[in-house]
């Protein structure tokens, strides 16, 4: 993805993902943002033929673990599409706040645009291994519980770790079996 030294190499193997709003900003406290990042994994799923196996969507970023073919191209275009539904949103309901750090902090080289959404880049990482793969969901579950927002991986919201649990997530995930 642009500048980052991080690549997708081999499609056929799942992907450890993460992006972050630029300059760590809580946009994802908001449901209406919120309900934006879901639509697109939903969309991805549904549209792209992407196999979303987990997911956890913070207040300032998200992690998945992803595969399929040309995730480079797919996830870019995930992350333009957001920045423009989060920023129209943004807008309508008068964030001017955030809008203006948005506006503040967009890199200088970023020219043709007044705000940026996201930091650059999704830092794939290959998972090469069921250890890996099941390893990283785990990291995936527990970021809420780490960070102190709930006790309990299921009682986040914005997780696949229900779905893992057999209870009803907020979307469908393709659980990993392994």
């Amino acid at each position: 993805m642009g500048r980052s030294r991080y690549k997708f190499h081999e499609e056929h193997y799942p992907y450890f993902v993460t992006s972050t709003v630029l300059e760590e900003l809580p946009l994802f406290t908001k449901p209406a943002l919120a309900q934006i990042m879901l639509d697109q994994f939903e969309f991805l799923q549904r549209e792209r033929n992407v196999t979303l196996y987990a997911f956890v969507l913070m207040s300032n970023h998200f992690h998945l673990v992803v595969e399929g073919e040309d995730l480079s191209n797919k996830l870019r275009l995930a992350k333009s599409y957001t920045a423009r539904q989060i920023l129209e949103v943004m807008e309508r309901h008068g964030h001017s706040r955030w809008l203006n750090k948005l506006k503040k902090y967009k890199r200088s080289y970023k020219r043709g645009r007044t705000y940026q959404v996201w930091q650059e880049g999704l830092h794939p990482k290959q998972l090469k291994s069921v250890r890996m793969v099941n390893q990283k969901i785990g990291y995936i579950h527990a970021n809420p519980v780490k960070s102190g927002y709930v006790d309990m991986e299921t009682d986040w919201r914005y997780s696949s770790a229900k779905n893992y649990a057999g209870e009803e997530g907020l979307i469908q995930v393709s659980l990993f079996s392994g």
